[in-house]
């Protein structure tokens, strides 16, 4: 009886599911969650830790991503929190940015990629305990069909201590956000226009600004209830691109967004996350060229704004790709208490592009003019990019025009280049062929590489002329063959001549037989006598 009540309260389950996805009901993130059976991919926290938050205290959540497809590859990954509309209470954390989305380009299947970070700040209104946030991941299969699914993963909370409470009641304003609320505002629309080209592959974020071990003065700091906050506006850097194995200055914009306090004894202190395969070559991505990575600043004005520099050398094997820089501030207020705050920047980095071709195989390595010779030779790719839409260009005085296309070349694969080239006039002896080859990157910005081969042309055999060089006889285009018919003539007569002069030699011999037969009877009968 019991089972039939199980069965009978199991199928009411699916049917009233069933209903409710009929009615536009929203399901559910965890009834989502547990409805998604994702065989092709593998995402979990790293090290399956549940990341901790302190009161005020930043902190991250540390994500692998796993292709499990034995052949298929994903493409245009993105990943972000998901937060429905009333579950918007129940999210921990503060909201800094508007956009937290993680991207990845493309996972080939059996490939992890495992560099996915958010960064959040606890509200201060949360309770010490354990939440279940979600996120949404959403990509793409070669073949053009899309999937998304949301997975959630636990977070601990630790609220704000009860010590602060007690000892500053008046201060219950320090955690209203509006004021901040409206700073930011404020900041976010004096970046738009200031904001450099060359960070729309990276950016920055931004973490709270909070007092160290509490403090904050008898007069609350800044005198309006409000921790002096700086942030990080912008960066550039100089080049622009920066290249892997290479030094460049990197140029940080900072602003005061205190309306009322000066802030100084400004310390800033530059971390890069650890790069490597083993433990002989993990170090930093980026280091210092000279000196140490913390820079000094007087001070800043309220509602002012300053700039830090630094010279900093990109690790040589650095994979092309944006890398997340950490920028740690330690400042006083206009009343000497000490404000700790945290800010990242996210830094790409490009490799540059690195193959050789093999030598040229020619055959023949003499043509005429109008016949073709074959032309091939091999590209290695040695660097650490893709190359794109490759194709190469075969131009020479001696030949017509050529073009291969050769697609796209993986990193340290191998391409085949082969052309058929035809000669057009005959050259002076061998003469030169410039080979082409052109590559985009990802950016779609064309280059070039030439190479040269050597190449004779020479004249055609002429109509009238055979392979030993004798003139050739012209056959008629139609009627009687001539030359069968005057070659038989001429037989014919020659054997008539022959036939004549053997008869008329015989005529001369039965001549000369019958008058010698004469004289002889004439000479007998005179001796007769």
């Amino acid at each position: 009886m019991r089972r039939w009540k199980e069965l009978i309260r199991g199928t009411a389950a699916v049917l009233a599911a069933v209903v409710l996805a009929g009615a536009g009901v929203e399901v559910p993130a965890k009834a989502a969650e547990d409805a998604q059976t994702k065989k092709d991919i593998e995402w979990k926290i790293i090290n399956n830790e549940v990341p901790e938050f302190k009161y005020q205290t930043p902190n991250t959540i540390n994500m692998y991503l796993k292709n499990t497809h034995k052949s298929k590859k994903i493409t245009n990954i993105v990943i972000e929190p998901y937060i429905a509309d009333d579950d918007i209470g129940k999210w921990p954390f503060q909201k800094d940015n508007q956009d937290d989305e993680q991207r990845i380009e493309e996972l080939e299947a059996g490939k992890k990629y495992d560099e996915i970070v958010f960064k959040f700040t606890e509200r201060d209104n949360i309770e010490s305990g354990n939440h279940k946030i979600y996120f949404r991941c959403s990509y793409k299969y070669e073949d053009g069909t899309e999937d998304t699914f949301d997975k959630g993963f636990w977070v601990k909370t630790i609220a704000k201590p009860e010590e602060k409470k007690e000892d500053k009641p008046i201060e219950v304003h320090i955690t209203d956000k509006t004021p901040k609320d409206k700073e930011d505002d404020a900041e976010k629309e004096e970046k738009k226009p200031e904001k450099d080209p060359s960070e729309e592959e990276g950016g920055i974020s931004n973490g709270e600004a909070s007092y160290s071990g509490g403090g904050g003065g008898d007069d609350g700091g800044s005198g309006d209830g409000t921790v002096p906050r700086v942030i990080v506006t912008g960066f550039d850097t100089k080049p622009r691109n920066v290249k892997a194995g290479t030094d460049f200055t990197l140029t940080v914009h900072l602003k005061n967004t205190s309306k009322k306090t000066r802030v100084k004894n400004m310390l800033f202190d530059l971390n890069a996350p650890e790069e490597g395969s083993d433990e002989q070559t993990t170090a930093p991505a980026f280091l210092p060229s000279s000196g140490s990575s913390s820079i000094y600043l007087d001070g800043m004005k309220a509602n002012g704004t300053a700039d830090i520099s630094i010279k900093l050398n990109a690790k040589s094997d650095l994979l092309q790709k944006p890398y997340s820089v950490e920028l740690s501030m330690k400042y006083e207020d206009s009343s000497a208490n000490a404000v700790e705050a945290a800010s990242s920047l996210s830094i790409p980095v490009k490799q540059d592009a690195r193959f050789e071709f093999s030598d040229f195989e020619i055959n023949p390595e003499s043509v005429a003019v109008d016949d073709e010779a074959n032309v091939m030779c091999n590209l290695y790719n040695l660097g650490r990019i893709k190359l794109y839409n490759v194709r190469a260009t075969f131009e020479g005085n001696c030949i017509e025009k050529e073009e291969v296309f050769v697609g796209n070349v993986e990193s340290g694969a191998t391409a085949s280049i082969d052309a058929m080239l035809k000669g057009t006039q005959a050259s002076q002896g061998p003469e030169p062929v410039t080979m082409t080859m052109s590559y985009e990157n990802e950016e779609g910005e064309a280059t070039t590489e030439e190479k040269e081969l050597m190449l004779e042309v020479t004249e055609g055999m002429d109509e009238g002329m055979d392979a030993g060089g004798m003139p050739m006889e012209e056959e008629p285009s139609g009627g009687l063959p001539i030359v069968p018919i005057v070659i038989v003539i001429g037989i014919i007569a020659m054997v008539a001549a022959a036939v004549i002069i053997l008869k008329e030699r015989k005529k001369r011999m039965r001549k000369s037989e019958e008058e010698d037969f004469l004289y002889e009877l004439d000479g007998s009968s005179e001796d007769e006598q």
